[in-house]
């Protein structure tokens, strides 16, 4: 298990088992953790709430964790799925895309990295682009981006390997980089 989340084995086991004591110190001790992580990946404004309804949906579904070992990752999984599903009902509420100069994305990367990334980015073919985009960024589903492209399933997954081998080779064939 992660160092993240500190939850012990044993509460984790017992609040699977029902153990309502338990389950209170597992979120307890793993909110700091989300918050922090929901700070990185939310809108600052959305944050504390993407932590409220993971904390939320872990309570009621931490029978259904198949490994103890697992929920770290689960649960970051779940605050990052609440952080985009609030991206998304924002931009439908207004009913176009939001302007990054009203909602400033959190940036803790080295600014370089943001530069070698865009460059990367500009070198791809449009198609590929796009993909990269909507998925990692946007944190557009394979479904939701085979709808919006108009692919299968699995298509839209040859396009994003594609697209991740192609940006992978220019970053690492680029002689200005370390």
């Amino acid at each position: 298990m992660s160092g993240a989340v500190s939850a012990s084995l044993e509460d984790l086991t017992a609040a699977r088992a029902g153990d309502a004591a338990a389950l209170q110190r597992v979120l307890v001790v793993s909110r700091q953790n989300l918050r922090r992580y929901a700070e990185y990946h939310c809108q600052i404004n959305d944050a504390e709430d993407a932590v409220q309804e993971s904390l939320l949906l872990v309570s009621r579904r931490i029978g259904d964790l198949r490994a103890v070992e697992a929920f770290a990752s689960w649960l970051f999984r779940i605050v990052k799925r609440e952080c985009n599903r609030l991206k998304r009902g924002l931009r439908r509420l207004a009913g176009e895309a939001i302007s990054e100069d009203l909602l400033p994305p959190l940036r803790f990367e080295p600014v370089e990295l943001g530069h070698d990334v865009a460059r990367a980015l500009e070198t791809l073919p449009a198609h590929y682009r796009q993909i990269l985009l909507l998925r990692d960024l946007e944190g557009m589903t394979i479904e939701e981006l085979a709808a919006y492209l108009a692919l299968t399933p699995q298509a839209t997954k040859s396009r994003l390997h594609r697209a991740r081998t192609l940006a992978r080779e220019y970053l690492r064939d680029d002689p200005t980089l370390p």
